[in-house]
């Protein structure tokens, strides 16, 4: 690691997944890079990419009914879901060879191997899952996604889920058990760690980025608070990244680019449920998803 730089090729504004991720990217390709992390918390990880702040779902498009809409004549479109699912599989080749280089100890310190689910009820969803379930296993990707209506055998998979169910209602579901969860925080800390063994790396905690603006040569101003002491300096770079989560908005926003128009933040609440009893989570070995009510958002569903 080398000491923080006034004018690095490169600041990363948050320790997320999203800043370790493009940094671990870019020291790859281009080791000579010099790059700054900036991080208003006292350690990366510490907010959305924590594994209790988001589902941990290994993104393949296994569960989710959203992309799989069904088309004006009754088919299913897959393509989207085909998209996300080659998307993922790029992450696990990156990590594998992070793996493999020595980068990363193990995988097994942040993604395990859980089955994904949708789950339905009522005969018009059983239906569209029946045609989706068709419609996914025709393509090598899908290859043993499973299917079943029998209410015994997803009693068998999910008995949480089916516990104190009308037994005169339709239901079905589908089960890969090639899923994952992934541990977005402990993917995080390790590929930090890993970034602050190159040479011209550094992170900076306790760090806030207040303002930034485009200088008559092409770079980037940063500014930089000390949330200890309140001390501010400038940062001097060619290139930026915001991946501060929801504070990346009002940034993106006095960066005064183009593409800042348009974008827009607007507060989604909800319940996030927690259970610290094991003997309760010993029985639920699945991400779940279903099918999301008329007029609630699909991230209503997992």
């Amino acid at each position: 690691m080398t000491s923080a730089s006034q004018s690095p090729d490169v600041v990363l504004v948050g320790a997320g997944i999203m800043s370790a991720t493009l940094g671990t990217l870019l020291k790859e390709l281009r080791p000579e890079l010099t790059i700054q992390m900036f991080e208003t918390l006292e350690g990366p990880a510490l907010e959305s990419s924590n594994a209790w702040n988001n589902a941990g779902t290994g993104h393949s498009a296994l569960c989710e009914l959203n992309y799989t809409p069904m088309r004006a004549d009754g088919s299913i479109d897959i393509s989207k879901a085909l998209a996300v699912n080659t998307e993922f599989d790029l992450s696990r080749q990156l990590w594998a060879y992070l793996v493999k280089k020595g980068a990363i100890a193990s995988a097994g310190a942040f993604i395990h191997p859980v089955p994904h689910m949708s789950f339905v009820h009522g005969a018009d969803h059983v239906a569209f899952l029946k045609k989706r379930h068709a419609a996914l296993t025709a393509h090598h990707c899908y290859e043993g996604m499973e299917y079943s209506e029998n209410p015994a055998q997803l009693m068998d998979w999910i008995p949480l889920v089916m516990e104190g169910r009308d037994g005169d209602e339709p239901v079905a579901a589908t089960r890969m058990i090639t899923g994952a969860d992934v541990d977005y925080g402990a993917l995080t800390r390790l590929l930090v760690a890993h970034l602050q063994k190159s040479d011209g790396f550094s992170v900076t905690y306790a760090s806030r980025v207040t303002d930034l603006d485009r200088d008559a040569d092409g770079r980037w101003r940063v500014e930089v608070e000390n949330t200890q002491t309140g001390e501010r300096h400038d940062v001097v770079s060619k290139f930026v990244f915001l991946g501060a989560g929801g504070g990346a908005l009002p940034l993106l926003q006095r960066s005064r680019i183009p593409e800042a128009h348009g974008y827009a933040g607007f507060p989604v609440s909800g319940i996030w449920l927690r259970c610290d009893n094991e003997a309760i989570a010993a029985r639920h070995n699945a991400k779940v998803y279903g099918m999301a009510s008329v007029g609630s958002p699909p991230m209503s569903v997992p």
